[in-house]
This record gives C-alpha cells, sequence and structure tokens, in this order.
C-alpha cells in the first residue's frame, strides 16, 4: 500500500529554501566583513582574528533551512512525516555539521597562510 500526503507540505519546501538562501546571504556578507577586517589588520600589521559568533545566528539559519527543505520534499515524494523527520533531521544536521568544520578548517588556513594561499585557479 502507497502512502499519499493529502496536503503535501509545498508551502514549507518553499519556506526552507527561503530561509536557507537568506541565511546563506548572511553568511557571505558576514564573511566577506571578516575578510576585509583581516585585509585591515595586515596593514597594520597585527594579527587576524576570526571569530566565530559571528557567523553562528546565519549558518543556524542555514542548518534550519536545509532540515525543513529536507523534511518538506521527503513528505511531498511519499514518505510519512516521522519517517521523513527522521531522515531528514540527521542528514541535514550531519551535512550542516561537516560544513561548519570545513569553513572553520578553511578560515584558519587562510588566517595562518594567507588569502593567497586559497587561490584555487593556479594550480590548474
Amino acid at each position: 500500500m502507497y502512502y499519499f500526503p493529502q496536503q503535501p507540505p509545498y508551502f514549507l519546501l518553499a519556506v526552507g529554501l527561503f530561509i536557507a538562501v537568506t541565511s546563506g546571504f548572511g553568511l557571505s556578507g558576514t564573511l566577506k566583513v571578516i575578510v576585509q577586517k583581516w585585509g585591515k589588520d595586515s596593514t597594520e600589521k597585527a594579527e587576524p582574528s576570526f571569530d566565530s559568533r559571528q557567523l553562528v545566528v546565519p549558518f543556524l539559519g542555514i542548518t534550519f533551512g536545509v532540515s525543513l527543505f529536507l523534511y518538506s520534499g521527503f513528505a511531498i515524494f511519499g514518505f510519512p512525516p516521522s519517517l521523513a523527520l527522521a531522515v531528514a533531521l540527521p542528514l541535514g544536521l550531519l551535512t550542516c555539521l561537516l560544513v561548519w568544520l570545513q569553513l572553520g578548517s578553511m578560515l584558519s588556513f587562510a588566517k595562518n597562510k594567507g588569502m593567497q594561499a586559497l587561490d584555487l585557479d593556479s594550480w590548474s
């Protein structure tokens, strides 16, 4: 027997995507401000500082938006709501955790080695 939702959560799908994209723009702006501060600090010969507390709120918004988007996507494609939540929540949280760890690693690498060390175009 197949499960067909009577009211697929299309609205939640759009809301989750909107939250994730707008939080992504906020994270992008915050990262640009941090990097610009590093540029100003390097001209003053001060050690660049990285404060991850500025990035937590936009990143939590991305995490919530992605998890909501995955949940509603699974629910639209026929998963029962409890199973959709049981799959989407760990998948979204694990993915965002791995991205957070990679972001922290890349920012500390850029802080120690400089932004020129991240120039991936010159490798090809």
